[in-house]
């Protein structure tokens, strides 16, 4: 059987190569590139479908391709609730969420906290945060699995496929900004969807339908371990593979913490982190903003049969490697003791696709990854460029900062490359988990500084900041315990050395207790320290949203500021950031140097002279771009949209229980 690619293939992934630059280079070109509202957020004139494909494409990434399907060889149905969860989450992302981001006018999501908290200690804190989790997070686990499922499809080495990936998805994302991702993204969506369709298709035909899959998966193991399930119990599926809610104890995905613990994360990951909010931000209204994040819920259904279904069909074709349950057998086929359920996907484009069609496939995983990179490229820039450079330099230019925001991103690109090696060291069968409990054990502290910020108004700045200072401590205590003593490998014997606080509680349910914990931390502290002012608190809460005035911001922690003038505001804060969209191109540059031509390309400059407007005028384009007004009639459209959505998910949810 065929295991390498062909002419065909070659051809296939040239092919979208040339059309993805195409389109990338195309999306430079369009109007306000050249400032930061346009490069950052693409000039808030976005639709609602590339903003729905963009959220979709830029969370499914080849940590998708790569670690739910082989979760879902490996445990079945239940990793699924990762994916449907996400509707109901979305839904909040639109309806209670980004009102408030539009409404107190926040680019960052560190900027809102600014906004709500006032002082810098929050925003700063949060700021380096999100380039933490960036880096040593998504990135990197984009890079691993993007690379490892590239060395299998072509054999080439794991360092130029990576340097080929990220040099092809920053030449774009530099010079285009949110715009030139958002395009892209959708044309990567096509592609995405079009190639893991007909593989799912494909897969499930091969196994005889639904009936083929429910009889054959519980036998789906190695012969090694059907010859010998005492020894190789754990080669063998899961008794519970075919449903989502599992055991609170003895569950790998227990149920309170797939309802309650995944949340939290869930609320983060599509609610409050840079990478996901930014492109509703970027929607032209609320209602786009709105549209774009039900289609991305739409597509989140489609996960269990494009990719959770082949992950469990492939352990039924391959059992051999995908099921190994043999250390030194798993380490011949895949360089890891661990297990080898992360070749699930590869191994069946390989194997079940004809030529130019797995060319087709490797397209639409580079489409995953590069949407992915792209995302955290754009969103990093702009965290780096609005809230850390402003506030070392308040003053900044506009050329300035889209200096910035370029080489944010290539420092981003030489730290990628040189973090490839400390992955390869890594055990590649745990990272899926490494990247969960790493997001449990410090993100969730932020998601409830983010709740209680909105619907708690009583919430101070010491209370946000101690709170998350002692989650973030108490979250560090148990990642080090955590990664310190591994779990023994199950059927070796061996004792398990772990403290009970490790192996006895789900990093699900620590999640729990984190918020908890938090939570009550926060509100004590805050109980006990003076409340921000109305006036501090307008549009920045969700029952604030619709103040008339705008919030009044102090550079002091809980500093009462009455009567501030908004035109004596930091730099970045008051720069009038919707003057920006004003620019016109009615200056004639010359054209005969081509040099400063390509350079004023690259770095955004633009030959355009501001518009000269009045106060009242500039008074007006701010109201517009905080508004968050919807038309009467599409608002009920969409509300019904998510009323019928929210109750297709539970029925699924109750289907698969």
């Amino acid at each position: 059987m065929q295991e390498s690619l062909v002419w065909q293939d070659y051809l296939t992934i040239g092919l979208y190569f040339i059309l993805v630059l195409a389109v990338g280079i195309w999306s430079t070109c369009r109007p306000n590139k050249g400032s930061t509202v346009g490069y950052f957020l693409a000039g808030r004139n976005m639709h609602w479908i590339p903003i729905g494909a963009s959220i979709y494409a830029s969370n499914i990434g080849a940590k998708l391709f790569i670690g739910l399907t082989g979760t879902a060889a490996a445990s079945g149905f239940a990793v699924a609730i990762y994916e449907w969860h996400a509707v109901f989450i979305l839904i909040a992302l639109g309806w209670i969420f980004v009102p408030v981001y539009v409404s107190c006018g926040a680019y960052t999501m560190p900027e809102y906290l600014r906004k709500r908290f006032g002082g810098q200690r929050i925003r700063v804190l949060a700021s380096f945060i999100n380039i933490t989790i960036f880096i040593l997070g998504n990135i990197s686990a984009e890079i691993y699995c993007g690379a490892m499922f590239m060395e299998i499809l072509l054999g080439w080495n794991i360092y130029l496929c990576v340097v080929i990936i990220i040099i092809v998805t920053a030449m774009y994302t530099i010079t285009g900004g949110l715009v030139s991702v958002i395009y892209t993204d959708t044309l990567q969506t096509f592609i995405l969807l079009g190639g893991a369709i007909y593989l799912a298709v494909k897969a499930f035909i091969s196994v005889g339908g639904w009936d083929g899959l429910v009889t054959l998966y519980p036998t789906a193991a190695a012969n090694m371990t059907l010859s010998n399930q005492t020894f190789y119990k754990c080669g063998m599926p899961r008794s519970d593979a075919f449903h989502i809610f599992r055991d609170p104890v003895k569950g790998d995905i227990p149920w309170p913490g797939a309802v309650i613990g995944l949340t939290m994360l869930g609320l983060y990951a599509w609610c409050q982190e840079q990478i996901i909010v930014q492109r509703c931000l970027s929607a032209r209204s609320l209602s786009h903003a709105k549209a774009g994040a039900l289609l991305a819920a739409f597509l989140k259904l489609f996960s269990f049969a494009l990719f959770i279904i082949p992950g469990m069909i492939s352990r039924i074709l391959f059992p051999e490697e995908v099921a190994c349950a043999d250390p030194d057998t798993c380490w011949k086929i895949c360089q890891n003791r661990a297990g080898c359920s992360n070749f699930a996907y590869p191994l069946l484009v390989m194997r079940l696709l004809p030529p130019g069609v797995r060319g087709l496939m490797l397209a639409a995983l580079l489409a995953a990854l590069m949407s992915s990179l792209t995302s955290i490229f754009n969103s990093a820039s702009a965290i780096v460029t609005l809230d850390l450079w402003t506030r070392l330099r308040s003053r900044a230019q506009e050329t300035e900062l889209m200096v910035v925001g370029r080489v944010t991103v290539a420092v981003l690109l030489v730290v990628s490359i040189l973090w490839l090696p400390i992955l390869q060291q890594s055990q590649g069968g745990l990272l899926w988990f490494y990247i969960q409990a790493v997001k449990a054990y410090l993100l969730v502290p932020w998601c409830m500084v983010f709740l209680l910020g909105f619907f708690w108004k009583r919430l101070s700045e010491k209370g946000a900041f101690w709170g998350l200072i002692i989650g973030l401590v108490i979250g560090l205590i148990r990642l080090v315990l955590d990664f310190s003593t591994p779990a023994p490998r199950c059927g070796s014997g061996d004792p398990d050395k772990r403290f009970p606080v490790v192996s006895k509680v789900d990093f699900l349910h620590f999640a729990i207790i984190l918020a908890v914990v938090s939570s009550v931390m926060m509100a004590l502290i805050s109980l006990c320290t003076k409340p921000r002012s109305e006036s501090q608190l307008r549009r920045v809460t969700f029952w604030t949203r619709h103040a008339e005035l705008e919030p009044e911001l102090s550079d002091a922690e809980d500093e009462e500021v009455e009567n501030v003038d908004v035109n004596k505001r930091p730099a970045i804060e008051m720069k009038n950031k919707e003057e920006l969209l004003l620019e016109n191109t009615d200056s004639n540059p010359d054209y005969s140097n081509a040099k400063q031509c390509i350079m004023n390309w690259l770095c955004g400059f633009s030959y355009k002279t501001k518009k000269i407007i009045s106060a009242e005028e500039k008074a007006e384009i701010r109201r517009k771009m905080t508004s968050i007004k919807q038309n009467r009639f599409s608002g009920r459209i969409l509300n019904i949209v998510a009323v019928t959505l929210s109750l297709l998910t539970i029925v699924l949810l109750v289907y698969f229980r």
